[in-house]
């Protein structure tokens, strides 16, 4: 998926502009980048063309809770954090949809506490019976 492909996905899913679901989705891959550890960033960014990837960037850690993660996003794409939340929610929906199951999960795990309310819950592996 090319980041354009990306975007629209990010727009339709969070009823905005084109132009505002890629700066959020730009902010949104580069806070992500923050949070997570250095290899997994590499992994995700595997998984991701390069012009997606090529945003999950980290220009500093930076640790905190689920909320400073939308402050942080917020800021960088220069809009209200509930703007921030809906764009925020619909890159991990886009995200979700375009990396591997594991992969998504293994992103999950490393983010900040209270983040679970923005991320669909995963499917269940099936039980043996």
């Amino acid at each position: 998926m090319r980041f354009p492909l990306f975007v629209d996905a990010v727009a339709r899913r969070a009823e905005l502009p084109t132009d505002d679901a890629a700066t959020i989705s730009r902010a949104v891959l580069q806070t992500l980048a923050e949070r997570i550890t250095a290899d997994e960033t590499a992994d995700l960014a595997a998984q991701l063309p390069d012009d997606v990837g090529g945003y999950l960037v980290a220009d500093g850690a930076a640790t905190g809770a689920a909320v400073d993660f939308l402050y942080r996003v917020a800021d960088r794409a220069a809009v209200d954090p509930a703007v921030a939340e809906v764009g925020t929610r619909a890159v991990l929906a886009t995200l979700r949809e375009t990396v591997t199951v594991g992969e998504f999960q293994d992103l999950v795990a490393q983010l900040p506490r209270g983040f679970d309310a923005m991320v669909d819950p995963l499917p269940r592996p099936p039980y043996d019976v």
